[in-house]
This record gives structure tokens, sequence and C-alpha cells, in this order.
């Protein structure tokens, strides 16, 4: 199975400059070793009205990333208190976790 990475900032900084040098995007991904939709994923999410810029794609990015929902742990309390509201009949969307 094949792991993902993230751009760093110093690769979205390469994206950048060869924007900016008139390169497509084709040519972006070889130069990088990276498929050529995570460049076109990436200057699509992130060219603002002034263009592409790596240090406003890298704060949003990282806005987004912050954002994003995040899986609650079912730890043993979890359990036992969604146990416990289900033997009440409460629905899924009647109650919240404690930890939400």
């Amino acid at each position: 199975m094949q792991k993902y990475t993230q751009l760093t900032y110093e690769q979205r900084y390469h994206i950048y400059l060869l924007n900016k040098q008139g390169y497509n995007q084709t040519f972006i991904a070889k130069s990088m070793g990276r498929n050529k939709s995570t460049i076109s994923r990436e200057l699509s999410r992130n060219t603002g009205k002034r263009g592409y810029r790596h240090k406003q794609a890298n704060r949003l990015a990282d806005e987004r990333h912050q954002k994003k929902n995040k899986a609650i742990k079912l730890t043993d309390s979890v359990k036992n208190y969604i146990s416990e509201k289900l033997k009440e009949y409460w629905s899924p969307e009647q109650y919240k976790t404690p930890t939400n």
C-alpha cells in the first residue's frame, strides 16, 4: 500500500518558482518526483487572486489541516457512556460524547 505524504514548505516553494517561470504542471511534477494530479490539486486549492504563492499556500494547507474533524477515541469511558445512552433508547443524534 502506498503511503501518501503532504507537500512540505520547500516543495511548495519549488512549485512556486517553476510555476512563476512558466513551466507546466507535468514538468513540475516530474522534477519533484510527484504525480501531476498532486501539483494540479495544489495549484487549484491554493492559487489566489495574485497567483500561486508558496507562503500563502502553506498557511492555507495548515488551516485546512487544523479544521479537519478529528476522530473520537473510543476509550472505555466513552464506550460506557454510549452504552448507557443506548440502553436508555437514545439515538446517536440525541447525545454527544463527552469529548465533543
